[in-house]
């Protein structure tokens, strides 16, 4: 595939993206919930980098969270010849904790280089995109070429923990044009050749079953919640997997998933018949069903075994995400479909994946935003990387989207 002169400016600030990387890295950027600070530090750092490049608007929608944390958000603009309609890449600043450390064989918090990667958390998730995103920009800056529309940047903080204070907190607090697209590069596979346009609804919940704690050499003095609630959470299961049963080839797996998922601990002994027990579950269902006709069967089935084991089940919605779609025939989706094909010599597929991403934030508001990028899949891992050629690479892609 023919150079384009934006292709050469990009080249050449490969050294200077590598260098951003490494420093973004040891930007500690965790949420409170985790454990972390936020991402202040690293929005700051991201703030000197946009100013270098000279945009016509930058914002700070920053929110404050339950913690007392600033939890930022930045809108960067560039002004094209047609000013009603901007494309937007959104990408996301903060990370998942590294997890257990003693996997990792070099720092996680630390971008270390070797050869064609760049190790450390978050440089995959999403760092690569995010990196990629500015210096597109800047090769754009340096070309002087005139963007047909504006074009835009957002960095949003929490998306790893629900986006309350992230892009949701964004799109209550800013305006975006009815025109507006949006590229979220948050997701990817190893050779750029799907474009994500669907993703399943999410629900996680909490079972709560209540018992009476005993001695557990005379249980009948007891009621073993711990008994009633691993049966309820194998009767759900079942239940969920048989009545939502559809099946839909966009996505992988192509049917609905119910998965019981983090168990708390009910008892610190093993000779206790226990009185509470706590049980999660993850669910991803297709957008060929409503989440509260899941929830109404989970509702259903508690009452049932409240009043078949004389207990009591609290159900708590934890998070819930409804389904989202991007028209395949939309205009980002045949633009992208045609640059990669011409820069990458493959024609990609548009999917749906049960994962999700802040798209689906922006397709509830009525908005076409469509997931793409080239990476390994290596997110939340341990010794996570980010291929240098794939950052360079998608800077590329993510140019000539900015500009056509």
């Amino acid at each position: 595939m023919a150079e384009t002169e934006l292709d050469k400016l990009i080249e050449g600030l490969r050294d200077e993206m590598v260098k951003a990387m490494v420093n973004l890295i040891e930007k500690v950027a965790i949420s409170p919930l985790n454990g972390g600070k936020g991402e202040l530090e690293r929005a700051n750092y991201i703030m000197g980098l946009l100013n270098e490049i000279g945009f016509d608007e930058i914002k700070r929608i920053d929110a404050k969270d339950n913690f007392g944390y600033i939890r930022p958000n930045i809108i960067a603009i560039i002004h094209g010849e047609n000013r009603n309609k901007t494309k937007w890449i959104v990408t996301h600043m903060d990370t998942v904790p590294e997890g257990d450390r003693s996997l990792w064989k070099t720092d996680p918090f630390k971008g270390v280089v070797v050869g064609d990667k760049i190790y450390g958390r978050g440089t995959t998730d999403n760092g690569q995109s995010l990196i990629a995103s500015i210096y597109a920009v800047k090769a754009i800056k340096m070309s002087k070429i005139k963007p047909k529309t504006n074009i835009g940047l957002i960095f949003v903080s929490d998306e790893e923990t629900g986006s309350e204070y992230g892009l949701k907190h964004v799109l209550n607090n800013y305006t975006f044009g009815k025109n507006d697209e949006f590229l979220v590069p948050d997701y990817g596979n190893e050779d750029g050749s799907a474009i994500e346009v669907a993703e399943k609804g999410i629900l996680w919940f909490k079972v709560k079953t209540y018992g009476i704690q005993a001695h557990a050499s005379t249980p009948y003095r007891g009621l073993n919640a711990h008994r009633i609630g691993m049966l309820f959470s194998i009767y759900i299961d079942d239940l969920l997997h048989k009545k939502f049963n559809k099946t839909n080839d966009l996505f992988d797996p192509p049917y609905s998933t119910f998965e019981p998922t983090k168990k708390e601990c009910n008892v610190q002994n093993i000779n206790t018949i226990p009185g509470t027990d706590v049980v999660y579950f993850d669910c991803r269902i297709l957008p060929e069903y409503k989440i509260d006709d899941v929830i109404a069967e989970i509702e259903k089935a508690k009452k049932e075994f409240e009043e078949k084991y004389k207990t009591k089940i609290e159900i708590e919605i934890v998070q819930r995400t409804n389904p989202s779609f991007t028209d395949p025939s939309a205009e980002i989706v045949k633009t992208l479909s045609a640059i990669i094909e011409r820069k990458r010599g493959i024609k990609p597929k548009v999917i749906g994946i049960g994962g999700g991403t802040v798209a689906s934030f922006l397709r509830e508001r009525g908005y076409a935003a469509v997931a793409w990028s080239t990476i390994d899949p290596v997110e939340h891992s341990p010794n996570e990387y980010c291929k240098i050629e794939n950052m360079v690479n998608d800077a590329k892609v993510f140019a000539e989207y900015l500009i056509s």
